[in-house]
């Protein structure tokens, strides 16, 4: 049998004749490994994703970082919420905003090469007439003025298939029912993503842990997986949208504005979340009001408040504050501080948003345009959750609607602003975090 020092020295003679051969080899593999790696990803093969979200969407309603990846719309807007233009270069209103005039630009291609004419760009809109003067031109006849319409017409739009002009076509749809189980987009840079939607953040964590998806985006509440080994975690301010709590203005206690700020002042809202949200404007946007009352944590404000209320009211404080079990642990913080100030509370959970309630505690997409008619306005039965009605608010929000000076706009939705958080029908607490966690 060969002794270990026979074998050294068989394979120094076998690396001394052989060197430059096994250098070349070495060389070819090194490129080889580059070629399979960097340049067939790059040029021939596709860079894949498969990314998680949560939500229930229809192919009409899927998110507009979705849409926005696809298609585009007449216009835009920047992130403090400014119309630029799109695929139209620009826009005018002759009758001071009834009617809008938008122009295309000019060399306009769908994603099949196909030119953009103005009559293939079609908006469903009840309460407006849509007519095509030529093959740049679109003009939109509205029965109101609306002032913010330019806004409206941001959203993408598509030909049949979400065929759109964006960077991303879709190259798979899959529904389950009416809704998109999910949809893979594909760029011309050989990238492809897959985005998957799941009915509840625990469904779309659980299916990050069984491998369906390599990263999950927009999430509330991140526990347990961020403190998982080999993952990366990126967490962010989501100004587009707040947390409050809306306060039932038909609740004979809660219709009391005294009590509704008196449980403002007692709830310590830097314990629920990192940034402030003092208005339902967001702080991004051109029209927001930093001059708003803040209601500042003061327990001692709060229980003079409601001493001062009505015995018929104060004699039966209990308030039953419903939530989704996404905002639970912020629900029960909420409720301690109201105990605190004699006001009994009690906790309902419910997925989805109930017709009727007392106080509700959700998280509340913020519009993109500073107008909030359908919010706020007494005549908006179905999406005024609160069932405020004000003569002041309706005629800020009316005149905001048909003014077309952006200054002027701006001074009437911060009056809008100070006026609606000092009548408290609504508590507004933070901005969400959200968590995009990849492996």
């Amino acid at each position: 049998m060969p002794s270990i020092r026979y074998l050294i020295r068989l394979t120094g003679a076998f690396l001394s004749r052989f060197k430059v051969l096994i250098g070349i080899g070495i060389g070819i593999g090194i490129i080889f490994f580059l070629i399979l790696n960097i340049i067939i990803p790059k040029f021939g093969g596709w860079e894949e994703r498969r990314v998680g979200l949560f939500g229930r969407y229809t192919p009409t309603t899927l998110p507009n970082s979705i849409m926005e990846m696809i298609g585009d719309g007449l216009t835009s807007l920047d992130e403090n919420g400014n119309v630029i233009p799109n695929l139209s270069s620009s826009w005018s209103t002759p009758d001071k905003g009834k009617t809008w005039i938008f122009t295309l630009k000019d060399g306009l291609t769908w994603q099949d090469d196909r030119e953009v004419l103005s009559k293939n760009l079609v908006y469903h809109f009840s309460d407006a007439q849509v007519s095509y003067p030529d093959n740049k031109t679109i003009t939109f006849t509205l029965q109101n003025t609306y002032s913010a319409f330019p806004s409206v017409v941001s959203s993408p739009v598509f030909r049949s298939g979400l065929l759109g002009t964006g960077e991303w076509k879709v190259k798979n749809l899959s529904l389950v029912s009416e809704y998109v189980d999910e949809i893979t987009l594909e760029s011309e840079k050989k990238e492809r993503i897959t985005y998957k939607f799941y009915p509840t953040e625990e469904r779309l964590k659980l299916a990050f842990e069984l491998g369906e998806v390599d990263e999950i985006r927009n999430l509330i509440d991140p526990k347990p997986i961020i403190s998982w080994s080999k993952i990366k975690s990126e967490e962010e301010i989501s100004k587009g949208e707040y947390v409050a709590v809306f306060f039932s203005m038909n609740d004979k206690a809660l219709g009391d504005k005294s009590l509704r700020q008196a449980l403002s002042y007692a709830t310590d809202k830097d314990k629920l979340g990192n940034t402030r949200a003092i208005s339902p404007i967001s702080e991004n946007s051109w029209a927001y009001n930093p001059q708003v009352k803040p209601y500042l944590y003061d327990t001692q404000k709060a229980k003079t408040m409601i001493d001062e209320l009505p015995n018929e009211i104060k004699n039966d404080l209990n308030i039953i504050l419903t939530t989704s079990p996404l905002l639970l642990p912020q629900a029960e913080l909420i409720q301690k501080d109201w105990e605190k100030v004699g006001v009994k509370t009690t906790i309902q959970v419910m997925s989805n948003i109930p017709t009727n309630y007392q106080a509700l505690l959700a998280i509340f997409d913020i519009p993109e345009d500073p107008d909030q008619y359908s919010i706020w306005h007494s005549t908006q039965t179905q999406t005024n959750i609160t069932r405020y009605s004000n003569p002041r608010i309706d005629k800020l929000l009316e005149d905001g609607r048909t003014i077309l000076s952006v200054a002027d706009r701006k001074q009437i939705y911060q009056d809008f602003q100070r006026f609606l958080v000092e009548d408290a029908p609504a508590m507004f607490l933070y901005y969400p975090t959200t968590y995009t966690i990849k492996r």
